[in-house]
């Protein structure tokens, strides 16, 4: 069966965020200065269609953050479809890098080792194992913002392809300006990758600060 979420990647375009989509960002549950119910509120001001908290190592936004948009449906107004989502930490080709974990099933045990609020150790650090875990967690595997490592973009997503990545964070503001826009050239080419290997592309603010439209 098609993960429900694919669909709505695989029409991801650089104009999708931060005024449709949003599937990268954080609140007080990890290290973003929003609570889950300020985010929701931005979230609706907006008029994001679709949206996903990727806390690091936590998913304890999703429940308060999904009964304030019921709490808001009830009363007529339109909420976004909230996603699960988490943001990993993880070793691919030695480096350092961060999986959003999109769509999974929030009550799975195979993400355990990844919401105890720090990163994993052993076996579990590695991103082969990650992505197994969020796969058998019936979620989707990106790699986050794959220009901002130590390591060429292009080596990491061949990598991740070898792995069964879904795909990767195409559309990234690395400029980190005030009101998000994706970075030209290098967001194209991560993107280009993608396509090439017929992986989905996702979008986000990585939003730690107080507006939802920036980082």
């Amino acid at each position: 069966m098609t993960h429900p979420l694919r669909t709505v990647l695989e029409q991801v375009h650089p104009g999708s965020c931060p005024t449709e989509l949003n599937f990268h960002c954080h609140t007080t549950c990890s290290d973003g200065s929003l609570r889950p119910e300020q985010l929701g509120r931005q979230a609706l001001t907006i008029g994001l269609h679709h949206l996903a908290v990727t806390d690091h190592h936590s998913v304890e936004a999703h429940g308060p953050l999904q009964r304030w948009f019921e709490q808001r449906q009830d009363v007529g107004e339109r909420v976004p479809i909230l996603w699960s989502g988490m943001e990993i930490s993880c070793l691919l080709e030695g480096c350092l890098v961060h999986v959003l974990a999109l769509g999974f099933e929030l009550a799975s045990p195979a993400l355990d080792p990844y919401r105890q609020g720090q990163a994993a150790v052993g076996e579990a650090l590695q991103a082969s194992e990650v992505c197994r875990r969020i796969q058998g967690a019936g979620g989707l595997a990106l790699l986050a913002h794959p220009g901002r490592y130590r390591l060429p973009f292009q080596r990491l997503i061949e990598a991740a392809v070898a792995l069964g990545f879904d795909g990767a964070e195409a559309y990234y503001d690395y400029g980190m300006q005030p009101r998000w826009s994706p970075t030209p050239v290098v967001c194209d080419a991560i993107a280009a990758q993608l396509d090439r290997h017929g992986l989905l592309r996702s979008c986000g603010t990585d939003t730690h600060g107080l507006e939802l439209h920036g980082r």
